[in-house]
């Protein structure tokens, strides 16, 4: 699988009766088997700010690659679909569970999640060879 693209924004409301303000996309855009898809995400954006709960992180940006910001949006469809292949079949996953949120973060190796921004930056493009090379091995 090729990872093309992995970025995330905050909604913005359209109508003043909406509650989009609420909610973050991340998009993990990927090729394989010749044919380009993207996951969406929509989360609740508390999340955002409880990221430090089930990540290492502690604020946005989370990490920089080359002189490019990485914020916490931007890892949550990627990371949804490494810890989850079977996402693969799905266009959209919505997660207003702080529960199921978290339990897509638990055994991510998050130290290796430059690597893929890296290659996105340099490459356009992260040769997924094995969604477990993210996730750590139980001892």
């Amino acid at each position: 699988m090729l990872i093309k693209q992995s970025k995330g924004y905050e909604l913005e409301k359209e109508k003043s009766n909406t509650s989009e303000d609420f909610f973050n996309r991340s998009e993990v855009t990927y090729a394989e088997n010749g044919e380009e898809k993207t996951l969406h995400v929509l989360y609740v954006r508390y999340f955002d700010q409880v990221m430090n709960e089930f990540t290492p992180f502690q604020q946005d940006p989370i990490f920089h690659v080359q002189g490019m910001d990485v914020c916490f949006k931007d890892i949550v469809a990627l990371v949804c679909l490494l810890k989850n292949p079977g996402l693969k079949g799905r266009k959209r996953l919505y997660i207003n569970s702080k529960h199921e949120f978290s339990s897509y973060f638990e055994g991510i190796n998050f130290e290796k999640l430059p690597e893929i921004f890296l290659e996105l930056k340099q490459n356009k493009g992260y040769e997924l060879r094995s969604p477990l090379e993210f996730v750590l091995q139980q001892q």
